[in-house]
């Protein structure tokens, strides 16, 4: 069976990403982040949608002292209510997030074998972050082929971006087809006990379910805590 890393944030994307990686044959390996985020419920989340996958995974706990960030900086206020779809780059964009995240997925990879990575980037219904576009994981692609063992070798490691041209109701209708728990997940920038429905990440969320008339699932604190309890981290 093919080996795969697969990046799982806890959201949507990223679970429905698994999901879709498993369906088409890929023994996945969960390569989970903990960057200092606001809140640590993604991460929860993230835990249970592997377990519930059956697939293993590593929490990777990693340092920006430099912020940045909204998501960093609770000192940076996050945008509320925005208009979707306008253009520039939000103050929740992550500096270099994906470029990181990615190289220590190439890492895994290289290091176990794998030849694949997956990644639940979306550049459709989406906030508008560089390193979820196309064109940058054209480039990614580029760089690990020539920056690689497994690529000068002619064993190449391949991103997956298997969601990167979908919206955000195509990426629920594909959660749905393939059992995603979708009510495990967490999306919200905030992390209150109920998602915060104001941030871009709520909105974009919302309107993924909307769109297919369908009721959002959500995840409250006390679900998380009781799921998660008696659970190996």
């Amino acid at each position: 069976m093919n080996k795969s890393i697969v990046l799982l944030s806890g959201g949507l994307d990223s679970s429905t990403t698994l999901y879709f990686a498993k369906s088409k044959g890929y023994s996945c390996h969960c390569l989970i982040f903990d960057y200092g985020q606001r809140h640590k419920k993604e991460i929860a989340a993230a835990k249970l949608i592997a377990r519930a996958s059956e697939c293993p995974l590593e929490v990777v706990q990693i340092a920006l002292p430099w912020k940045g960030s909204a998501l960093l900086d609770k000192a940076i206020q996050l945008p509320k209510n925005q208009k979707l779809g306008r253009t520039g780059i939000p103050p929740t964009y992550v500096p270099a997030r994906n470029i990181i995240f990615l190289s220590f997925a190439a890492s895994y990879a290289e290091a176990i074998g794998a030849r694949h990575i997956f990644i639940g980037a979306n550049a459709v219904d989406y906030s508008g972050y560089p390193d979820c576009r196309p064109d940058f994981m054209r480039a990614y692609q580029a760089m690990l082929a020539k920056g690689l063992k497994a690529g000068v070798q002619g064993k190449g490691i391949q991103v997956e971006t298997p969601l990167i041209h979908l919206s955000k109701a195509q990426i629920v209708r594909l959660a749905r087809k393939l059992g995603v728990p979708t009510e495990k997940t967490w999306s919200c920038y905030q992390g209150g006990a109920k998602p915060c429905g104001v941030c871009d990440s709520c909105r974009l969320r919302e309107k993924g379910f909307n769109s297919v008339n369908s009721v959002r699932p959500t995840l409250t604190r006390t679900n998380l805590q009781k799921r998660s309890s008696g659970q190996p981290k």
